[in-house]
């Protein structure tokens, strides 16, 4: 047997004395595969540096961010394995030309992301939050008159976004007995008839919706998709629920909106600059509940995310091609496939 394959992991899966965060086995897993040698970054840093990266095939890497500079100068580096769905943290089309290919697991996070959309909507429903605090500061009769809950029955729910963590979302609200609505531009009704959803244009989501979901990635397209104009389509009893990306909604015309009594509420678990500023508005309103984009951050997300990631370096190593590549172009460009080539004979 050669060389084993050589995996790091970053830090920010580890807590300040290097202990892994993740419940379940987390990167143990790796140690059960004997042609796998892995180690952790020894410090967080915003973005990876090439001297952090360098002299590693694959990088299982969460939140920090990669530049083209750090891609291009790591000769030996295949892949990516990125511990979620959305990759805006990595400059795809450097992964591309430095021959690195990009891997996502939307099958971990759909079920744990659409469960912290509903207990978000039920959290928001019943005034949990409020409640919560008057009932510690000793105003008992406070909580039970002044802050009266909404039921959920006939109520509308609303997504901008209908792919695994919606489409899921609906699947989880069906007992609730509320209207299915969404806007997709990327799916037909037929994808989404199993859940009840009728696919609608983006102003009628607004302008219906009880509760409107934001599940998309964020690009060029997406950034302040919803800012004061959508704000103000939407009822003044609603309540908006972000757990995609922050700058999907300019958070400044969100405060606003909640301030000036547009919306009623939101739960909010990602921001326009993260981690977020202690000062931010959010949090002194409490008709919002936040949270530090960690919603999905369960045991179930951890364990299943260790899985699918080991599976994906397992097949890298095999020679199998894992499913779930970002930018699927770089599979056949010879920057890609002589490096996979050479890291097969050394594994030999």
């Amino acid at each position: 047997m050669g060389k084993k394959a050589r995996v790091a992991v970053t830090r920010d899966l580890f807590d300040a004395e290097g202990k892994s965060v993740s419940p379940g086995p987390g990167p143990s897993v790796l140690d059960k595969m004997p042609d796998v040698e892995w180690d952790k970054f020894q410090e967080y840093l915003t973005e990876v540096t090439t001297e952090q990266a360098k002299g590693f095939d694959m990088v299982i890497t969460f939140a920090p961010y990669w530049t083209r500079k750090t891609l291009m100068a790591c000769e030996q580096l295949l892949c990516l394995n990125r511990g979620g769905v959305g990759y805006d943290m990595v400059d795809v089309p450097a992964c591309t030309d430095a021959g690195v290919a990009l891997f996502i697991i939307p099958g971990a996070v759909r079920r744990p992301v659409a469960t912290g959309i509903m207990a978000f909507i039920l959290a928001l429903a019943t005034r949990l939050r409020v409640k919560d605090i008057v009932t510690r500061e000793g105003r008992w009769d406070d909580g039970r008159k002044k802050y009266p809950g909404i039921g959920l029955a006939g109520k509308t729910l609303g997504s901008i976004g209908t792919g695994n963590i919606g489409h899921d979302l609906f699947r989880l609200a069906k007992p609730f007995g509320m209207k299915h609505i969404a806007y997709d531009p990327y799916i037909t009704q037929d994808a989404v008839k199993d859940v009840d959803v009728q696919l609608v244009d983006m102003d009628t989501v607004l302008s219906q919706s009880d509760f409107v979901n934001v599940s998309c990635p964020l690009s060029e397209k997406t950034r302040h998709l919803i800012g004061e104009k959508e704000l103000k389509k939407m009822k003044p009893t609603a309540y908006i629920i972000n757990t995609s990306r922050g700058p999907v909604i300019d958070e400044a015309a969100l405060i606003k909106a909640l301030k000036e009594n547009w919306i009623q509420g939101a739960g909010i678990d990602v921001f326009e600059q993260e981690p977020a500023s202690g000062d931010n508005p959010l949090f002194k309103l409490e008709n919002v509940i936040v949270t530090p984009h960690s919603i999905a951050m369960t045991d179930e997300f951890y364990i299943t995310m260790w899985e699918l990631i080991a599976q994906q370096i397992r097949q890298m190593i095999d020679g199998e091609k894992p499913e779930k590549l970002v930018n699927p172009e770089v599979w056949d460009r010879p920057e890609f496939q002589n490096k996979l080539k050479k890291f097969h004979q050394e594994m030999k």
